[in-house]
């Protein structure tokens, strides 16, 4: 069995291949090429080839490729998506524009609102029909006219439409019209990317279900050439092997779902270095962790508790400042990475982020035309990044252009020398990193004292320990490939599909006939999964469900998720569910009322299937200290306190397990650098992955 992972980022392609279960030892091979940001599939099946050429097998062998993309995302932070029409019910053609008749910032008359400015569906683009679905069975009072419908699709035609979106109101509750007016606009636009709002969430709350589907019309169409762009060149490279794609829930799913709704993939490329970092955890034996994967163009930052990922509560689920409501694992991302453009402002403050010199052209010392200094380039400056290591060698580094602009650009200006300044981008860029970790985890309720940083991607294990120090993290995980980790969530990562339909009642006094509605329902959306696993060749032995209800306190605005038990709902079986609800309100918020009652708004089936697993091969037992058999070279470097130190740096695939370093040290491998400041001990772990802690002496 070989299978590859590939995660896409904005500097780096990161590829790993697995190799296993034909005989002989487990192979696992890991590398990066250069992304190709004009059209990602290149790089990726370079970078494929490359990997399965380090490995010796052929392209035709590879039996599965994982692919985490940031194409999605990209699309709606650039507005770079197609142009959409709206079919929507009469009266309600401005929903898009008045969305909540909510102000981010209360105080500020300037605040951009990114859904009027930006809008994915223009006003004139948008129709009305006559049709009217009401509350609360779906009764249909004013039928739908079919005229209507037919003249605003040859209108959309005219106007050269790549995408269509059918938007009625209460089609949760009756879908009927919707899917009737995608009949009738499929005939007029066989080409165009046609959805319903029913189809991609269908869910209570007109605006964001609204503004889903608009979402997923407006990445469609690009989203689906390229995947299947993708997927006719890797036939082209003699690569036949199945194909399956990351979501932004956490698992992966087929090419052909993917591009039906395209809306899953938004967290692709983040959400596997999410679960890779679950994965890392438990192979330390750490439930509790905080994970920033830091990256040439971002830094993505999630926290994991008691090996659970969080997902993001509905009222949260956006993306460029527009609601998405589709399951997220809870991550933010910043911009900082090690492309991090530092630059003095108009005002003439010292800024770093969150432009970025990105692939191309690169930071300065990548020597490729980028002038103004990056985050790269202050590590270069200050001994952290050798030249001749700088991705094993892949990638020529010059640090003297890395001088050249951290002095022309921020020495220069503020009149300090260039190592100051090299120290001075990297407090600003850790600090800026440190506050926005605290945002994910101290303003949620956790208390990052408890838990272990880690810290992955190419810059991770650089600031790391730093970070640490910021955020008063217990310790600091390094990853076995630290460069390529989220490429390696893939392969851990399982199949998985969610369905959903709202569905209101209030627990507390539901009758016989709220329950038989409520299992007819549960029923119907058990069906649809099994429906696709059954398309995906899953055997029905293999199949695992979880069903959820979305429960609220009657009249509060947003729910939270309580578990189901297995088996029909019924009176007992609510009584967990109330339960399961009160236990997560009072996780969440700090409180419950269990004197209040509960209402269930939408019922959700989560189907999975446990695909094979990554696994590790243990370290042989070294024990040893500062091993001289690992120890390469020593060379000046510059710490966090100015000072500057000979500073030995270790080849880390001379390691075994119980091998401790003491700082000051640089531990070197292809794909990242981690950096061991004075005063603190990385210790290799049984499969290779490190964890740095503060000596004891020197703990506060």
């Amino acid at each position: 069995m070989i299978r590859i992972g590939v995660d896409v980022g904005g500097t780096f392609t990161d590829i790993v291949l697995e190799r296993s279960g034909d005989g002989g030892a487990q192979q696992i091979v890991v590398t990066k090429v250069p992304s190709t940001p004009h059209d990602q599939s290149e790089g990726v099946v370079q970078g494929i080839l490359k990997v399965c050429g380090m490995a010796g097998v052929q392209p035709s062998q590879v039996d599965a490729v994982f692919h985490g993309t940031t194409v999605a995302t990209n699309m709606v932070i650039e507005r770079a998506g197609a142009r959409v029409g709206m079919l929507t019910t009469r009266g309600f053609r401005d929903i898009l524009h008045m969305a909540r008749h909510k102000r981010p910032h209360n105080f500020s008359l300037q605040f951009d609102l990114p859904w009027q400015s930006k809008p994915l569906v223009k006003r004139r683009d948008r129709i009305v029909i006559s049709e009217r679905i009401m509350p609360p069975d779906g009764t249909i009072t004013v039928p739908l006219n079919e005229d209507e419908v037919k003249q605003a699709a040859e209108l959309f035609a005219k106007r050269g439409m790549d995408a269509v979106i059918i938007c009625f109101l209460f089609s949760f509750l009756n879908n009927t019209h919707e899917q009737r007016a995608r009949e009738i606009v499929r005939r007029v636009l066989p080409d165009a990317f046609v959805s319903c709002s029913s189809d991609v969430v269908n869910t209570i709350r007109e605006y964001e279900r609204f503004s889903s589907a608009a979402m997923n019309a407006y990445i469609g169409p690009r989203t689906s050439v390229y995947l299947r762009a993708l997927e006719g060149r890797l036939r082209a490279s003699g690569i036949t092997a199945m194909v399956r794609i990351m979501q932004s829930n956490g698992g992966i799913s087929t090419i052909e779902n993917s591009s039906e709704r395209p809306i899953g993939l938004l967290l692709s490329g983040p959400a596997g270095g999410v679960i890779a970092g679950r994965w890392t955890g438990e192979n330390c034996s750490k439930q509790n962790v905080i994970t920033i994967d830091i990256g040439g163009t971002s830094a993505d930052i999630s926290v994991i508790e008691n090996g659970q990922l969080r997902i993001k509560n509905p009222r949260d689920t956006e993306v460029a400042g527009l609601p998405v409501l589709v399951p997220m694992i809870d991550i933010d991302a910043i911009g900082a990475g090690g492309g991090s453009i530092a630059y003095i402002d108009p005002g003439g403050a010292f800024r770093v982020g969150p432009r970025s010199a990105g692939a191309v052209p690169g930071p300065a010392c990548y020597g490729k035309g980028g002038e103004e200094p990056t985050v790269t380039d202050a590590q270069v400056v200050l001994g952290r990044m050798d030249p001749e290591h700088f991705l094993g060698g892949d990638l020529t580094i010059d640090a003297s252009l890395s001088e050249k602009a951290i002095a022309k650009h921020i020495a220069g200006p503020l009149k300090m020398n260039v190592e100051q300044a090299a120290l001075g981008i990297l407090k600003i860029i850790n600090n800026n990193m440190a506050l926005a970790i605290n945002a994910n985890s101290v303003a949620k309720g956790v208390d990052p004292r408890n838990f272990s940083l880690m810290g992955f991607g190419g810059a991770g294990p650089l600031h790391s320990v730093s970070l640490m120090e910021a955020i008063h993290a217990k310790d600091v995980i390094v990853p076995v490939q630290p460069g390529i980790t989220a490429a390696t969530g893939l392969l851990v990562t399982d199949l998985q599909y969610e369905y959903t339909q709202s569905t209101l009642i209030v627990l507390d006094t539901a009758t016989p006939e709220d329950f038989a509605r409520v299992n007819q329902v549960l029923d119907g959306l058990m069906a649809r999964a099994h429906q696709q696993l059954e398309a995906d060749g899953i055997p029905k032995a293999q199949r695992r469900f979880r069903q959820i209800a979305e429960c609220r306190y009657v009249g509060q605005g947003f729910e939270l998720r309580a578990d189901i038990p297995d088996g029909p709902l019924g009176k007992e079986s609510a009584a967990v569910v109330i339960e399961n609800f009160y236990l997560a309100h009072k996780q969440v918020y700090g409180h419950a009322f269990r004197d209040q009652s509960c209402e269930m708004v939408t019922l959700r089936v989560i189907a999975t299937v446990a695909v094979e697993t990554l696994t590790l091969p243990k370290l042989a037992h070294g024990g040893r200290r500062n091993p001289a058999e690992a120890e390469m070279y020593r060379r000046r470097t510059v710490f966090d306190d100015g000072k500057a130190l000979e500073t030995p740096r270790y080849n880390r695939d001379r390691l075994l397990a119980g091998d401790s370093i003491e700082g000051p040290a640089l531990i070197i491998q292809h794909n990242s650098t981690t950096m061991v400041p004075p005063c603190y001990t990385a210790a290799v772990l049984a499969y290779g992955d490190m964890l740095i802690t503060r000596n004891a002496e020197h703990r506060s």
